[in-house]
């Protein structure tokens, strides 16, 4: 396995009374897609969201063990939490772009984080746009409402906005459930493009999505890690026999 950018230590989470994830022991790998994949109500989405801290939103959360980004335990007291999100982007699983224009959209990050407008603003949203795969598409519209863009435009946006705070970690929570096939399609091509820059998580409810994307796997099931490991071994000789009846449509 490459140098792991983060780590889970014995990660439990609980909703109340309810254990949603149990003794998760694994590693993310440096640059590269990983996808967490499981049946519904495996856990996928609230690991994915311990790794910026968005869990701590919801009440009555509580979590126990490591998370470790770069060697530091990102839910260690005294942490700077918006730092963390500054270093762990989001891509939701349904496009929401700020009440304002495009060009506001991508610059809203780096102005709350003290950058300055002018023509070093103008080019780093441009940059992210183009980053996005919509450059092209807008760049004749950049101060008209977001609101006007297609769903699948949306969802572009808000990856250059994610993009724009320049993230080591871009986190998605099943990018791709809310678009039609061609836009969902646009989405991966860009996920691709970047995973050499940065390190891509993905919760995927779709094993054909899974496969075309990930370099590396992890294998939820009932709360609890099954199998992790590079996406070919994993999907081609896995080890766990629930490993093999999922992939094989058996359970799940």
């Amino acid at each position: 396995m490459l140098h792991p950018h983060l780590q889970f230590n014995q990660l439990n989470i609980w909703y109340g009374a309810q254990r949603a994830l149990k003794n998760v022991t694994a590693e993310i790998p440096a640059r590269g897609i990983t996808a967490i994949i499981g049946p519904s109500g495996c856990g996928k989405t609230t690991l994915l969201k311990s790794l910026n801290r968005l869990l701590e939103e919801t009440d009555g959360v509580r979590i126990s063990g490591q998370i470790l980004l770069d060697g530091q335990d990102i839910y260690a007291p005294r942490i700077d939490v918006t730092g963390i999100r500054t270093r762990v982007g989001l891509l939701a699983s349904k496009p929401c772009p700020l009440p304002m224009s495009i060009y506001d959209n991508v610059a809203y990050g780096p102005r709350i984080h003290g950058r300055k407008n002018g023509r070093s603003m103008d080019q780093r949203v441009e940059r992210h746009l183009r980053a996005a795969g919509l450059g092209e598409e807008v760049k004749d519209r950049a101060h008209e409402p977001a609101s006007q863009l297609s769903t699948g435009q949306q969802q572009r946006l808000c990856l250059a906005r994610a993009l724009a705070v320049e993230p080591e970690v871009l986190l998605g929570d099943e990018p791709t459930s809310a678009l039609d096939p061609i836009s969902a399609q646009r989405i991966e091509t860009q996920l691709q493009a970047l995973k050499n820059q940065m390190t891509i998580v993905v919760v995927t409810h779709l094993l054909r999505q899974a496969r075309r994307l990930a370099d590396y796997v992890i294998f939820l099931w009932m709360g609890e890690l099954v199998e992790a490991g590079p996406a070919a071994q994993l999907f081609n000789a896995p080890r766990d026999e629930r490993t093999r009846a999922y992939l094989a449509g058996d359970i799940g």
